[in-house]
């Protein structure tokens, strides 16, 4: 990791791939990862840990299948959203959106337990930011 600053702009403008995620820091045994996504992820669930979004620019929907129902929160940019452990989400940004992601290092962006893997979706712990 880099002992420097790191503009969160120029780290996006760094890649172009859709839901593959780049680590720009660790915190801890945590990963910060940034995000560039598009259309919609897959139904997932990380059993061990919340998920926490931030969104950077754009808008992203998260639905969430809760012990009430299915419901979909809106995050519009500068909104902040933890999913709690063991709950079934989808994101979705029909725009596009940026996105910043805080959980333990070695997180699978599919979880523990989802459906089937589109080819759109990078099932990954994060990728290195690089030069």
């Amino acid at each position: 990791m880099s002992n420097e600053p790191i503009a969160l702009g120029e780290a996006l403008a760094s890649f172009d791939a859709l839901w593959s995620p780049r680590i720009v820091t660790r915190v801890n045994d945590y990963d910060v990862r940034v995000a560039k996504v598009e259309g919609e992820h897959v139904w997932h669930a990380h059993d061990h840990t919340d998920e926490f979004f931030l969104v950077l620019d754009g808008e992203l929907f998260i639905s969430v299948r809760e012990p009430g129902g299915e419901r979909t929160v809106r995050l519009p940019r500068g909104a902040v959203f933890t999913v709690p452990r063991g709950t079934e989400h989808k994101p979705s940004a029909p725009a596009g959106a940026a996105i910043l992601m805080f959980e333990p290092a070695g997180t699978s962006t599919v979880g523990d337990r989802h459906g089937e893997i589109p080819g759109h979706v990078d099932a990954t712990t994060g990728h290195p930011l690089g030069p």
